[in-house]
């Protein structure tokens, strides 16, 4: 297949799905939703595999060709829209602030800014967004995060962001 790459290493479908087993499973679909308010269409984060409580975390979102954003977005070249990168990031920075010690998980966190975002690489259904989050800050007293991200598929860049804001609202 034209633009097809071989990985010595793996021969068949096991070979290949052992390239993951070292891969943590830290936080599964179920658990995120114990955790963040959304639900399909709008959950983009599909696992978590790394997390450090109230530092930041690093989580996976698989890009599938049925996702209803690339029905027009583009039908001939399906693109996953750069501002559902940054809201899968987004996400996963919710799982790092909707939990201990930075808070007790009642609220929400919602966008209060967002500064220096470049997009590196179109990501595409297929692909696997693999993103992490840290943070910077916290002011309990006002309810505010400050966090920094960047996502990654195939070990390069595909989308940073130099700075998240997020004010908790409490419920």
């Amino acid at each position: 297949a034209q633009g097809a790459r071989v990985v010595a290493k793996a021969k068949d479908a096991k070979d290949y799905s052992k390239l993951t087993e070292d891969v943590p499973l830290v936080l599964d679909n179920v658990a995120i939703a114990k955790i963040l308010p959304h639900r399909y269409p709008f959950l983009l984060v599909d696992k978590v595999i790394a997390f450090e409580p109230g530092k930041s975390a690093v989580g996976v979102k698989n890009v599938t060709a049925n996702e209803p954003q690339f029905t027009g977005h583009f039908p001939d070249r399906p693109i996953m829209p750069g501002v559902l990168m940054v809201e899968a990031m987004a996400q996963l920075g919710g799982v790092v602030c909707l939990q201990d010690p930075v808070s007790d998980g009642k609220g929400e966190f919602f966008f209060a800014g967002i500064e220096d975002v470049k997009f590196r690489k179109p990501v595409v259904p297929g692909d696997t967004l693999v993103m992490e989050m840290e943070l910077l800050k916290w002011r309990p007293s006002a309810g505010i995060a400050v966090m920094k991200g960047k996502a990654y598929v195939d070990g390069k860049v595909a989308v940073q962001v130099g700075k998240f804001k997020f004010a908790l609202v409490k419920s």
